[in-house]
């Protein structure tokens, strides 16, 4: 793995994303995860999974400045990767949880709620899905994700308006379950790994996919439609324009 670093540690499968400063998800990250995943899957010594970024960064989300470069094919190519990946995350049947070390906004966001349970570092972070402002489609199967976790209602505010909160405005809306100070953020989440393995296996992870099967038949759906109209958008001079905005200013603030 070239973007991951992956730890076994007591029955718990660890990753970490390791992407330059922000982690920030292009297709390798991508597809280092969808491996990573499948592996703590087939495994039966593993009873758990926890992801975690690094000190100040969950995950930036998509890398807009290498995806802007992209073609068209490999855009199309990524679009079904991450879609792939989400399916992957979210029908994982162990436990799951997301350490979310710090900023977790748009793809960072969707990582994390694919999990079964959120610990969010305390601090000047935020959390949500801002792809609207950025002038990306979101795709009805994150929205339902979203609002797995937020309700309909809060969700599609959120979505449209292109909210980011902090951890205790994500504790408080449901967004994220706990929130802890950095360095205890790896032990509270072993802790709720733990506090979950006690339970029958089979019984739990069966209950899990049963409650997850609406969503999951959503992920699974054949997306070529939805890719579809988020790269037309995603084309658009408009868009564009917006991505070229952000793209300077990422890149002024890394000089």
């Amino acid at each position: 793995m070239n973007f991951l670093k992956i730890k076994k540690d007591d029955h718990i499968f660890h990753i970490t994303l390791d992407r330059g400063k922000s982690n920030a998800m292009d297709i390798h990250v991508v597809n280092e995860l969808i491996v990573a995943i499948h592996e703590a899957e087939a495994d039966p010594a593993i009873e758990g999974l926890i992801l975690s970024g690094k000190e100040g960064f969950f995950s930036s989300g998509l890398d807009l400045i290498t995806l802007y470069d992209y073609d068209a094919e490999e855009m199309k190519e990524f679009w079904n990767r991450f879609m792939l990946l989400l399916h992957t995350l979210a029908s994982f049947s162990k436990p799951a949880v997301s350490a979310i070390t710090g900023h977790s906004p748009a793809g960072g966001c969707v990582l994390a709620i694919c999990c079964d349970y959120r610990i969010m570092a305390e601090g000047e972070f935020i959390i949500g899905l801002n792809e609207v402002p950025v002038g990306i489609v979101v795709p009805d199967s994150i929205f339902d994700l979203y609002s797995f976790w937020l309700g309909q209602a809060q969700a599609y505010r959120f979505l449209l308006e292109g909210k980011l909160l902090k951890p205790q405005e994500a504790l408080k809306a449901g967004l994220v379950d706990e929130v802890v100070d950095f360095n205890r953020i790896q032990n509270a989440a072993m802790r709720k790994v733990k506090s979950v393995t006690q339970f029958e296996k089979n019984a739990w992870r069966l209950t899990k996919l049963n409650l997850r099967k609406s969503l999951l038949a959503t992920l699974s759906e054949n997306h070529d439609a939805v890719i579809g109209q988020v790269l037309k958008q995603w084309w658009s001079p408009a868009t564009r324009t917006i991505m070229k905005t952000i793209i300077a200013s990422l890149t002024h603030k890394k000089a």
